[in-house]
């Protein structure tokens, strides 16, 4: 199969590639950094260097491919002129304009959890926004993959455990929280491209399920601190520490908002009704990367 993936070398692009080169496929990878071009070409694919704001360059690289991964860039919450939802819905634009131009029939998107509400989830509201747009497409099969809380977003902890010697957040302590690592979620895109589908589908893509207690206790055992605690704390407190922390107001109370919604369970709700089987990645083995990086710092 040709097929066309976003998001450069990231977290989950780069074992995606590597995965599809593996089982045959002609996979070209699309990056904004001309810098990635060899390391691209290094792993048996090709490099498409452009950006997805770009329709034209989207629509020309998309043509001819039996399947493309679509993902929205990564933004940098610190940045005050980012509008993190509207950001969403031009690139979610950007796509469905060079699918339905390029005749591409199959697509996986990497959604969120989440995604699937219309209000009160936050900055999720960006992932929406995507899939309310891609799904005006007709006559293409799209695979929606919805992961939970990525483990990396775990390191946004290791200045406060350093510091305060505990996690704090809107959410966790002993809420059941919902883990995923991008190598999990790079084996279920793969098998997802490779699925022959003619309709809309949700797939949701999770590794480990645990409180936030005991998320602390993995990574506390791990980085030499026993006992580590997660203490819940208020929405309003969350997004003031963020503002305190140098980001935008709007960022910070989207993230707050967010962060909420997964306390009293909102966010999470169509996961469980929709439970996958968990990925091999266990929170114990992202422990040991953690720690190393702990103690790095």
């Amino acid at each position: 199969m040709k097929i066309k993936v976003t998001g450069s070398l990231g977290h989950i692009s780069k074992p995606l590639t590597e995965a599809l080169v593996q089982k045959g496929h002609e996979v070209t990878v699309i990056s904004s950094n001309r810098e990635r071009q060899k390391e691209i070409e290094a792993l048996g694919a090709t490099a498409a260097i452009g950006t997805v704001a770009d329709i034209n360059f989207l629509t020309d690289t998309f043509t001819g491919a039996d399947a493309v991964y679509t993902m929205v860039p990564p933004g940098n919450y610190f940045n005050t002129d980012l509008d993190v939802i509207a950001s969403c819905k031009v690139i979610g634009n950007n796509y469905a304009e060079a699918i339905r131009q390029s005749g591409v029939k199959r697509v996986v998107h990497l959604s969120s959890v989440g995604a699937h509400l219309e209000k009160g989830s936050g900055l999720i509201l960006g992932h929406h926004a995507v899939e309310g747009v891609l799904n005006q497409l007709s006559d293409v099969a799209i695979t929606f993959m919805r992961p939970v809380g990525f483990y990396y977003n775990l390191y946004s902890f290791l200045p406060m455990i350093k510091k305060e010697s505990h996690m704090a957040a809107a959410y966790g302590a002993d809420d059941m929280l919902v883990w995923v690592s991008p190598i999990d979620i790079a084996a279920a895109v793969a098998e997802e491209l490779e699925t022959p589908a003619t309709a809309r589908k949700v797939a949701y893509v999770a590794s480990d399920e645990l409180t936030g207690n005991e998320t602390a206790r993995i990574l506390g055992e791990a980085i030499g601190m026993p006992g580590l605690k997660w203490n819940l704390i208020s929405g309003e407190q969350m997004q003031q520490g963020l503002e305190a922390a140098g980001m935008p107001p709007g960022i910070a109370t989207g993230l707050a908002e967010m962060f909420v919604s997964q306390h009293n369970g909102i966010l999470t709700e169509d996961y469980y009704r929709h439970r996958p089987a968990l990925g091999k990645v266990k929170l114990a083995d992202f422990a040991k990367e953690f720690a190393a990086v702990f103690n790095q710092k």
